[in-house]
């Protein structure tokens, strides 16, 4: 086998990795953010915190466009347009 046969195999595979890991990540975080959801909830509950919506508006204002700008960023960089990407991040997603 010479090295122009294994491209196609590498072009295919390495999406499909990536995929796999971004998707490991995605959940792993959404599950980070949901146990800090609920300690807030808890705190707050308890009047360990008190948090008011004003407070609330004005920090996800000040880290929301860097958030999405962040994001952006990746999403240019993901080839989020491969089916084998997409499967491998459902995959990550679903078994990670």
């Amino acid at each position: 086998m010479s090295v122009s046969d294994l491209a196609w195999v590498f072009s295919l595979i390495a999406p499909f990795i990536i995929g796999l890991l971004v998707g490991l990540i995605v959940k792993r975080t959404f599950k980070l953010m949901i146990i800090a959801i609920a300690l807030i909830i808890v705190l707050a509950a308890t009047g360990y915190i008190s948090l008011t919506f004003t407070e609330i508006y004005d920090k996800a204002m000040a880290f929301l466009p860097r958030i999405v700008n962040t994001g952006m960023a990746i999403g240019d960089v993901l080839p989020y347009s491969s089916t084998a990407f997409l499967i491998g991040l459902a995959l990550g997603i679903w078994k990670g």
